[in-house]
């Protein structure tokens, strides 16, 4: 095999994503795309043509890259709701405890406030987790989709 087919199967320009601290509420680290597309806050295509600002990108690596995107703002936006009412609700048990109250009793009162909260919870961690992982395989098919077609790409322009 010579130098070109060579370079034509091997992804020579590795893409690596960024990560960004973690957010100090939904504690989600956002991660920075490389290859970022016109996306407005809502997830929806920018309403100009795509190729306009994406030169060279398929229409799939530009679905692949929306989903992303949407994706990780649902996952922060759960967890980001989640934590609040969470932190809300935690604080209103502290501040309905006593001043007199001891270590222990502050600990039992929270031990029994995260349990109640768990029980709360469970069927919205339930739907939140069955929706993401549905999401998860939806973009690894897109991502498979995505890589088969560059590998009929690549088989093309070698022959």
């Amino acid at each position: 095999m010579n130098t070109i087919s060579r370079r034509l199967l091997h992804a020579s320009a590795i893409r690596s994503n960024l990560v960004g601290p973690p957010d100090p509420i939904s504690h989600i680290r956002p991660v920075l795309y490389t290859k970022s597309t016109p996306v407005q806050p809502d997830g929806v295509r920018h309403p100009y043509l795509l190729n306009e600002f994406t030169e060279g990108e398929t229409d799939e690596e530009v679905q692949w890259a929306l989903y992303q995107q949407q994706l990780d703002k649902f996952n922060h936006d759960y967890w980001f709701d989640s934590n609040t009412r969470f932190e809300s609700a935690k604080q209103s048990v502290l501040s309905s405890l006593p001043d007199s109250v001891t270590g222990l009793q502050r600990e039992q009162a929270l031990s029994e406030f995260y349990k109640k909260w768990m029980v709360q919870e469970s069927e919205r961690q339930n739907e939140y987790s069955s929706e993401w992982r549905r999401r998860n395989i939806e973009s690894i098919s897109l991502a498979t989709r995505l890589e088969w077609q560059n590998v009929r790409r690549r088989l093309f322009d070698l022959f």
